[in-house]
């Protein structure tokens, strides 16, 4: 089975320095942005099964996910 990455800058490659530039500058999203690459990494473990869980447990961490990467998107094109 093959993963797909969700890093935010395979995410949004065009905005590469910008995500840069608000992990240095806002401690704001330097938090979203370590809660999604840790809820990335966590997905990617239960997708691979490193991490075995429940099918619901996975779906609410990808919903969280998305919810985290809109917020994050909303904060890059601001």
């Amino acid at each position: 089975m093959t993963i797909e990455h969700h890093d935010l800058v395979h995410e949004f490659p065009q905005l590469r320095d910008r995500i840069h530039e608000l992990k240095t500058s806002n401690t704001h999203f330097r938090k979203l942005f370590d809660e999604y690459h840790a809820l990335t990494t966590s997905v990617e473990n239960m997708e691979t099964g490193a991490t075995v869980v429940a099918t619901h447990t996975e779906e609410e961490a990808k919903k969280r996910r998305v919810h985290l990467k809109d917020e994050l998107y909303r904060m890059l094109v601001a």
